[in-house]
């Protein structure tokens, strides 16, 4: 059985406990708290020395990290990763996407207003990371206005990936209003019969 270790609000923890319902993967989950320095702790830091989650732990004590790896290697064989090399390598395209135009913007504006209650001196760095983030979304918009997931007509890690930061983007103050396909596209994620949420 896997062992997931990570933050129940964490986004990049959310999408490894949405892959693992998606595919029917018996796990355990260890919360930890980053506010209280847990991932900084050296037990956390000999499975990952980055000092962040999510790790996975697989049944034979080795630990992967990175949620964007972890997604790849639980999803692999599975309807969730396409095998055809372009399909792949799309899936691949927008994981980059979210790592470097995406998440950076979306998920720290999140961290600055939802975790920390916007304090003073990060009020600026807010202002420029909704400036980023809408940048990122209006490239999401283009896409799901013309197909109905990021990678064509299949759900994919792909969605995972971008679904988990993007659903709770209001929360970094981010409004989803003018977004109709990103909108439609939420409600397919969460329409699937094996979906849960981010609390659940």
């Amino acid at each position: 059985m896997y062992k997931v270790y990570g933050d129940k609000l964490s986004g990049n923890c959310y999408k490894v406990k949405l892959v693992l319902h998606l595919l029917g993967l018996p796990y355990q989950w260890q919360d930890i708290d980053i506010l209280k320095g847990e991932t900084q702790t050296a037990e956390f830091l000999a499975m990952n020395p980055n000092g962040k989650v999510p790790v996975l732990q697989l049944e034979d004590g080795t630990c992967l990290w990175e949620s964007n790896a972890i997604l790849n290697f639980l999803a692999d064989g599975s309807d969730l990763l396409p095998s055809e090399p372009r399909l792949r390598t799309q899936v691949l395209q927008w994981q980059f996407f979210e790592q470097y135009s995406h998440e950076p913007y979306v998920a720290v504006a999140r961290f600055i207003q939802f975790y920390l209650d916007m304090p003073e001196e990060r009020r600026a760095e807010h202002a420029s990371c909704l400036k980023g983030g809408y940048k990122a979304l209006d490239v999401m918009e283009q896409q799901l206005a013309r197909t109905p997931y990021l990678v064509g007509d299949n759900y994919s890690i792909a969605d995972i990936t971008l679904y988990a930061y993007t659903h709770v983007a209001e929360q970094g103050g981010f409004d989803l209003s003018g977004y109709p396909a990103i909108n439609a596209w939420i409600q397919r994620v969460a329409a699937h019969p094996r979906h849960v949420g981010m609390l659940d």
